[in-house]
């Protein structure tokens, strides 16, 4: 992965202002359509329930630009979105089948926010069909998945961003040259952290009715074809395992992102862990909502924390750690920086040293569509690769905790006593847990366990009594169902 500096990434926004079958169907799959600098760069949108509408928002506004197709197997969400076109008389296609719109010779790039288990799989689609992505994060449901786009992208000379827009903030830059250049003192650990209100989705006696206007077999594409179990079937789909990635991948992708960034680290980690499960109420959310991820990363750790539930019980606010709620912290020895969307460097004694603005993370599909026209992966902001590595370490801290067992806060600490970083996380886990009326010496805590990953080849390494590497491969990738199909070899 290159690493880009501030200098270049200010250089670079001044010069700019279905498998083997499926692919072979697709004559444009085999060559790379030169864009000459004045021509319209013709965008689909597939799936516009949450983030979809801003990236038509986002596209529809960039010089040269035309959102020109929509996609959605929703079709009272397809033609509300298609009637906001017509209101302001710009002409838009409309598809419920991604198949059918990559068919589409004019259209030149997709903005791919649908759910999570779609991401990969358009993905990869759309490298063979000829063209350019813009993909949500996580990039992709699994790790496997992940690779498969950074794949295809590389065989088929396609330009494909992630979605993680703080790769556009110039502060960012800034801040972690800053830090990088040691004015702090040698980075000791990277911490990030989602602490975002999320209530009960609620609990169902049996299947429930999906939406007469949803092709629910579209809908579900690669994930198993079941039930509806929960009230909700759009956003809710994020808290169950067969779709979604709990709050690790959806808001924290963010914060794992720029911790991963500020760590300098280019691969994924070596060793990872989990800490956590669901707490507060009994749900149809499988995911947890309370989470410690430890990305085991030498010198320093990437230690993630996700919290669902608010400060206490009876209130709406909060917690934070050192004034972050959601963000990250860069603990160095001379001090620590705490932000995200713009911070500030701290002292050890909590003194302001250095203040951080955010600087444009809003301009990422400009990015985007600078290197549409220029061809070049390395003018992207947020090239795949970054985005795939960033999303795997999601998906392992979320291996370990769907392989934990049950364990009482004694034996969770006796598993975590030589690591005194992770100690003092775990610590104010129980505090905040309590603080909400739960006590874990009575409910216990899923303990994930240690697994080791060989970072060149992205797979569980090692032996055990129990066969968890074995398990955590399995669990690394998934059984596609036909035709949705994330192939072998793209």
């Amino acid at each position: 992965m290159k690493k880009i500096t501030r200098r270049k990434f200010m250089k670079g926004s001044l010069v700019s202002g279905a498998g083997a079958a499926i692919a072979s169907s697709f004559p444009g799959s085999t060559w790379s359509k030169v864009l000459g600098a004045n021509e319209d760069i013709r965008v689909a949108v597939c799936g516009f329930n949450g983030q979809g509408g801003g990236h038509i928002n986002r596209f529809r506004n960039i010089a040269g630009v035309r959102v020109a197709a929509l996609c959605d197997p929703d079709r009272n969400l397809l033609n509300r979105k298609a009637a906001e076109f017509a209101r302001r008389n710009e002409k838009v296609e409309t598809y419920t089948d991604v198949r059918q719109l990559l068919e589409n010779k004019n259209i030149d790039a997709i903005s791919i926010a649908a759910p999570n288990h779609w991401h990969a799989l358009m993905s990869i689609w759309a490298c063979q069909a000829g063209k350019d992505v813009y993909v949500e994060k996580p990039v992709s449901h699994n790790i496997f998945e992940g690779r498969k786009i950074v794949e295809a992208a590389r065989k088929y000379h396609r330009i494909v961003q992630a979605g993680t827009q703080y790769r556009s903030d110039k502060g960012m830059y800034e801040t972690i040259d800053y830090l990088n250049e040691g004015h702090v003192g040698k980075i000791v650990a990277a911490r990030g952290f989602c602490y975002k209100r999320r209530a009960s989705i609620g609990k169902v006696k049996g299947p429930q009715p999906v939406p007469e206007a949803v092709d629910y077999n579209l809908w579900t594409g690669p994930a198993p074809l079941e039930a509806l179990m929960r009230e909700k079937l759009h956003y809710d789909w994020h808290w169950v395992w067969p779709t979604g990635n709990g709050d690790i991948g959806n808001q924290g992708i963010h914060e794992m992102d720029m911790c991963r960034w500020s760590l300098g680290q280019e691969l994924v980690a070596p060793r990872v862990m989990s800490i956590g499960g669901r707490f507060g109420y009994d749900d149809d959310g499988a995911t947890a909502n309370t989470q410690i991820g430890v990305l085991d990363y030498k010198p320093a750790p990437l230690i993630f924390e996700v919290r669902g539930l608010p400060r206490q019980t009876g209130t709406s606010s909060m917690d934070y750690y050192k004034t972050i709620d959601i963000g990250i912290v860069i603990e160095c020895e001379g001090g620590y920086y705490a932000g995200g969307r713009g911070g500030y460097v701290y002292d050890n004694e909590g003194n302001r040293m250095k203040r951080f603005l955010q600087e444009g993370p809003g301009q990422h599909q400009d990015n985007f569509i600078d290197a549409v026209r220029s061809r070049k992966e390395s003018d992207l902001t947020a090239d795949i690769l970054k985005g795939h590595i960033s999303s795997a370490l999601c998906h392992m801290a979320n291996i370990s905790h769907r392989l934990g067992r049950h364990c009482s806060p004694a034996e969770v600490r006796k598993a975590i006593e030589d690591r005194p970083l992770i100690l003092e996380a775990f610590d104010r886990f129980q505090q905040h847990l309590l603080a909400n009326g739960v006590d874990i010496n009575q409910t216990g805590v899923i303990l994930g366990p240690w697994l080791e990953m060989d970072p060149q080849t992205e797979k569980f390494i090692g032996s055990d009594d129990y066969g968890l590497h074995r398990f955590a491969n399995e669990l690394a990738t998934r059984n596609y169902r036909e035709p949705f199909v994330v192939p072998e070899k793209v």
